[in-house]
């Protein structure tokens, strides 16, 4: 597990979480590659009941929800640990369409998300 950037558990225990394992299942990947996808910013992981998790609503049918990893980019751009950018993505924003900036990038309103991610670093 070393290299691979870990957030702190800041999620609400009902938000479904998928261990390193499953993650590799739903991306029809292996676990090194799912590692990978970690330490390169693509997703976030922290740990829960000592296993390494992703949020599952970081995931769609056919692969890691549209713009999620230059979301992440932005935020990291902007200084943001990856503690603090699981923050952002699972708080509520009313006026976000999906009410969080997860929830909107999962419904197609990436260029919005990425814009407040954006304006959040000034």
């Amino acid at each position: 597990m070393s290299g691979i950037p870990v957030a702190d558990d800041v999620l609400d225990t009902a938000i479904a979480v998928l261990p390193l394992a499953e993650v590799a299942n739903v991306l029809g990947t292996s676990a090194n590659k799912v590692r990978q996808m970690l330490r390169d910013g693509q997703l976030i992981a922290f740990k829960r009941g000592g296993d390494l998790c992703v949020p599952s609503d970081f995931f769609v049918k056919d692969g890691v929800v549209k713009g999620l990893a230059g979301t992440i980019t932005v935020l990291a751009d902007s200084g943001f640990s990856r503690t603090e950018m699981l923050r952002w993505l699972f708080e509520t924003d009313e006026s976000l369409p999906g009410k969080t900036p997860v929830n909107a990038l999962r419904t197609s309103h990436g260029t919005e998300v990425k814009r407040r991610a954006q304006a959040m670093a000034f």
